[in-house]
């Protein structure tokens, strides 16, 4: 489970991210709002413990823009504003709990279980739109300027995960954890064979769209430009 902690207290960012990834999580951290916006734009995370006391943008504020930006992520917030007035303005701003500083470590991992149980789902059944490409995940249907044609299951999945974080440059780790899962025993190479297969549907629908490389970092929907 990959974590992003937002905390300004470095030592107490430190400390919780020290004691989580003894618990086996994977934690980015950083201690400044505008930071996090770049670490949100260039990884996805499966959670988000976010404080609201922050540098440059509140943590009320960039919860705000995750929204606006159709981001689901799981979102823990952890401030010592814990009046119930503070509650509420945390929840209604999107956040999906609420924990009080200060907390036992044993407290958060807790809520952190309690977060991974939920069904992760995607719940817009709609189809989804790129600029000229529109897919179906009922039917993994395409359609571009030139008609449409019918993704396997595993393409479908795939092209589903690059249309609703088309923002984000999608790391290889994280495409093969989202669409085989965690604990798939799947050859690195199988994830290059299926880019191929989406870029070949891509282009049998005449889409100006691709999936395009950036060495070193993974795999962004884009765009093709003259």
């Amino acid at each position: 489970m990959r974590i992003l902690l937002i905390e300004d207290d470095e030592q107490l960012c430190f400390s919780i991210a020290y004691q989580l990834e003894n618990q086996g999580f994977h934690i980015d951290t950083c201690i400044d709002g505008e930071d996090a916006l770049l670490f949100m734009k260039e990884n996805i995370y499966d959670l988000i413990l976010l404080d609201r006391m922050l540098p440059h943008i509140d943590g009320i504020t960039l919860l705000k823009k995750l929204r606006q930006q159709n981001n689901s992520t799981p979102v823990i917030i952890l401030t010592a504003l814990g009046e119930l007035s503070d509650k509420i303005m945390g929840l209604d701003a999107g956040a999906d709990d609420y924990l009080v500083k200060p907390f036992a470590i044993e407290e958060l991992l807790a809520r952190i279980r309690s977060i991974n149980r939920r069904p992760r789902q995607w719940t817009d059944t709609d189809s989804l739109t790129y600029s000229d490409i529109t897919f179906s995940p009922s039917t993994n249907s395409l359609t571009g300027s030139l008609g449409t044609c019918t993704l396997s299951k595993k393409e479908g999945t795939l092209l589903e995960f690059f249309m609703r974080n088309s923002a984000q440059i999608l790391p290889r780790t994280t495409l093969l954890t989202k669409v085989w899962g965690p604990y798939a025993e799947i050859e690195d190479g199988n994830l290059d064979n299926y880019i191929h297969f989406i870029r070949r549907r891509l282009k049998a629908v005449s889409s100006t769209t691709t999936i395009k490389t950036h060495r070193g970092v993974g795999y962004r929907l884009e765009e093709l430009h003259e």
